[in-house]
């Protein structure tokens, strides 16, 4: 279990590194996107590739980009229209 913490925080933090934004992202946000990611990109994509706690990495990151996007997206509509 902490395994799969520790590992989904380092995709998270990938995620958010590949995407620049993950500055605004604390640890856990970067648990939660990598944990969410890896379930969606196993989901949409396989589980093909290097597997590190039962979590496919590459399908896994790339879910957590996708993630990423979409909450920063919606929390970006959200504060401007607070604005």
């Amino acid at each position: 279990m902490i395994w799969s913490l520790i590992v989904g925080a380092f995709i998270g933090a990938v995620a958010g590194a590949i995407t620049k934004k993950g500055a605004s992202m604390g640890c856990l946000a970067n648990i939660v996107a990598g944990l969410l990611g890896s379930w969606f990109g196993q989901a949409v994509l396989g589980s093909w590739g290097p597997h590190l706690a039962g979590m496919a990495l590459i399908p896994s990151i790339l879910g957590a980009i996708v993630v990423v996007l979409i909450v920063s997206a919606l929390f970006d509509k959200k504060n401007q229209s607070s604005d």
